[in-house]
């Protein structure tokens, strides 16, 4: 009997050293990603998040990453694709979709690391699942479909006013030298080639520059705001999450650019898209 048990003692041992290699090879963080989520999640608790409607958590999560450092290309590490984690610098579409996940957490009351963990994957990847490199959702507008078919959210773009925009995506298999891991795997930029084939298909809808003052009423607080660019080849620039002011104005809040720290523009959205001169509209996202 001791031996018997000696055995399924190593058997349960093997099985979680086992365990916790898988994880650690699928997910690259550190412990002060660890400590920065819980704090999230504490403030949550904390302001009894949970009971408000997702919109108004997603914005007041995204405020609590006010004056955080905006980091670049933050997720190419490791020498495979992995959920790769950092909350101490975030770009315009780490910090939407950490903000997003950590949310969602909240909402379903689920507000464990690993929780948090299984919502970035769930939102960064094709169909909720991390398998190598081509199944990122690379643009934005393929995110939007994607996470929008699986319930996640909606794109409302077209229902507030928006209206259809064609476009050739080909912008990575276009620039292969700009991304490290194409230059590598010519399979890859075969599948990014696929899945440009199929956004291109698509119907998309946009709001020009030009409508976004006179449809501003109908874009919420907690909105997702994918803003569309005239570089050739690119649907997505710049992404952030709306906030109406007191001034009843939507404002834009995002990770800017290096150097700058996340922010609330001063100016309202459609005055800080008509400031840039590749910025031409927006489409936008309602989380569920």
């Amino acid at each position: 009997m001791i031996n018997v048990r000696s055995a399924l003692t190593s058997i349960i041992v093997l099985t979680l050293v086992l365990f916790h290699s898988t994880l650690y090879t699928q997910s690259l963080y550190t412990q002060k990603d660890v400590d920065i989520c819980n704090t999230k999640f504490k403030l949550a608790v904390d302001g009894k998040l949970a009971a408000k409607p997702i919109n108004e958590i997603v914005v007041e999560i995204g405020r609590s990453f006010i004056g955080t450092d905006y980091a670049a290309n933050t997720l190419e590490k490791g020498e495979k694709e992995s959920v790769v984690i950092n909350l101490e610098g975030l770009d315009c579409y780490t910090f939407v979709e950490s903000t997003l996940a950590l949310a969602i957490c909240v909402k379903n009351r689920k507000t464990s690391f690993n929780d948090f963990l299984k919502q970035i994957e769930n939102l960064r990847y094709r169909g909720g699942e991390m398998k190598d490199y081509p199944s990122r959702l690379h643009y934005f507008s393929d995110w939007i479909f994607d996470v929008a078919k699986r319930g996640i959210g909606e794109d409302v773009t077209q229902e507030i006013g928006g209206v259809l925009i064609k476009k050739r995506i080909n912008f990575m298999s276009n620039n292969v030298d700009s991304y490290k891991r194409l230059k590598e795997n010519p399979k890859f930029v075969e599948e990014v080639i696929k899945t440009e084939k199929e956004i291109t298909k698509r119907d998309y809808y946009w709001i020009p520059q030009s409508k976004i003052a006179s449809l501003e009423n109908k874009i919420y607080s907690g909105d997702i705001i994918a803003i569309t660019t005239s570089v050739e080849g690119l649907d997505i620039a710049h992404v952030g999450i709306a906030v109406r002011k007191q001034n009843g104005r939507v404002h834009f809040m995002h990770a800017p650019i290096v150097g700058k720290k996340i922010e609330i523009t001063e100016k309202p959205l459609t005055d800080y898209i008509a400031g840039n001169k590749k910025q031409n509209g927006i489409m936008v996202f309602r989380v569920n």
